[in-house]
């Protein structure tokens, strides 16, 4: 039978500036929490605190906003400044009605407003864009995180998207080191004998889900610390494993 499995919100991590250095403010929440890292670890980051560390901030007034911006800004309640932030940051938009823009990020993404954020972000009008790479923002924080403790977790960074025919809001994988983010079971035989062929659990995103329980969206625990759940570790794994092929997507 697998083992029960732990999430633990940390608390205690000051507000985030640009340039912080997060591993030293979750080492130092986990010491004051009378925590420490141990083998097997998965420590979930909001992409939110990421973001804030890297810079990725920007005060939307500042962008000259292009005519189909003003277009978009027309039908929706954003402002045309906004609206040419989330294009910026967008591959190709996927939906547009209603005021609400769904795009592909540069990541592969999807989602509404390209990640771009006007919670949680002090400041005004300045907003949240998502980092630029999210795996390597999850590897570096790892390797910090080891270097500093002599422990390495794995490293998931989460963000909160929508779902296409569900309500609601779930938390998701979009940066993930030192883990397979899926576990596939193909080729296995279930308790009663069937081959299973197609099933692949987006494990990474199960997780995060999970982790934003604990976590919340206004009670300040950007970080959370899940234990016993036993992953397959990877050195090469990343979260684009967790984007559908576009050759296999029936719903481009």
């Amino acid at each position: 039978m697998p083992n029960p499995i732990q999430i633990i919100p940390i608390r205690g991590i000051p507000e985030v500036r640009p340039g912080a250095d997060l591993a030293v403010l979750i080492l130092n929440a986990l010491a004051q929490a009378n925590e420490s890292l141990q083998p097997g670890d998965i420590l979930v980051v909001t992409q939110k605190i990421v973001s804030k560390a890297e810079g990725r901030l920007i005060d939307p007034a500042t962008v000259e906003p292009s005519a189909f911006a003003q277009q978009i800004a027309e039908q929706s309640r954003k402002d045309s400044h906004f609206q040419e932030v989330v294009l910026r940051e967008s591959r190709r938009i996927v939906k547009m009605a209603n005021g609400v823009l769904i795009t592909e990020t540069h990541h592969g993404q999807i989602c509404a407003n390209s990640g771009v954020d006007e919670s949680n972000v002090a400041g005004g009008r300045i907003v949240c864009l998502l980092p630029e790479d999210p795996d390597h923002s999850a590897a570096q924080l790892r390797h910090q995180i080891a270097q500093r403790s002599g422990v390495t977790p794995a490293v998931i960074i989460s963000d909160t998207f929508g779902r296409p025919w569900r309500d609601g809001q779930v938390n998701v994988a979009i940066g993930v080191a030192g883990m397979q983010p899926m576990s596939d079971f193909a080729g296995i035989d279930d308790p009663h004998g069937y081959t299973m062929h197609a099933t692949r659990i987006a494990v990474a995103d199960e997780i995060a889900g999970a982790a934003e329980l604990v976590m919340g969206k206004i009670d300040a625990v950007p970080v959370a610390l899940v234990r016993g759940y036993a992953y397959t570790p990877s050195e090469t794994a990343t979260s684009q494993q967790l984007l559908r092929d576009p050759r296999a997507d029936l719903f481009r």
